[in-house]
């Protein structure tokens, strides 16, 4: 799991505890992590439970920046430092808590959102929200077979959620630039995705979706 030499705890918002040993450098943990996990919407951060960060420099493989681990009290996540710019790093941590809150939805979250994606598949909208969710995405859309899979329906949607409640917490977390292009979601079906996890779980205090009057 790398070095834990040195290690030091601290106390992170919401309650959270982030774990990294003296060699890991101050400006990731104060200037990233720490306000990633601040801009966490409160809602979320109670429906996720406790979560303990761990941040350090390799976990076994280069290709390998994160794993997270449900357990009875939480999430245990590590996060890797090795070869990764810090902002990349706290987009990591994001991913992971979006993956672990997918499987916290209740039945009418999951139906909602189940709801929003069957509308842009039957739109035929291009694209998705990162790499990975654009993947599963074709791979599911691939052929009739691929499309009556419920285990790629599953990882599609798992992946599309992850992805989605990330970015929705990064733009909490500081202003961001839409992407466009055949591979990206389209900037209408993005603001959808985003207000509905905007009114599952509000933006907590000091931070904002949108713009002032950008309704």
């Amino acid at each position: 799991m790398g070095n834990t030499r040195s290690e030091v705890v601290r106390r992170m918002a919401h309650g959270w505890q982030l774990c990294a040993s003296r060699e890991i450098s101050e400006t990731l943990i104060s200037d990233f992590i720490r306000p990633a996990v601040h801009s966490v919407p409160p809602r979320m951060a109670r429906q996720l439970r406790c979560c303990r960060v761990s941040v350090v420099e390799d976990l076994g493989s280069p290709s390998v920046a994160s794993r997270w681990t449900a357990t009875g009290l939480g999430l245990e996540i590590s996060l890797a430092t090795a070869g990764r710019e810090s902002h990349d790093i706290a987009l990591e941590l994001l991913l992971c808590l979006g993956q672990a809150l997918w499987e916290e939805l209740s039945h009418s979250q999951r139906k909602a959102y189940w709801l929003l994606l069957d509308d842009e598949i039957g739109a035929g909208t291009p694209g998705e929200i990162d790499e990975d969710a654009l993947k599963q995405k074709r791979l599911l859309l691939s052929n009739c077979s691929s499309a009556g899979s419920s285990r790629r329906l599953e990882r599609y949607g798992s992946a599309s959620f992850a992805g989605t409640a990330a970015e929705y917490v990064h733009c909490l977390w500081h202003d961001v630039t839409v992407r466009t292009g055949p591979t990206f979601l389209p900037a209408r079906q993005l603001r959808r995705r985003l207000e509905l996890l905007a009114r599952w779980y509000p933006a907590g205090r000091g931070h904002r979706l949108f713009p002032r009057g950008d309704r």
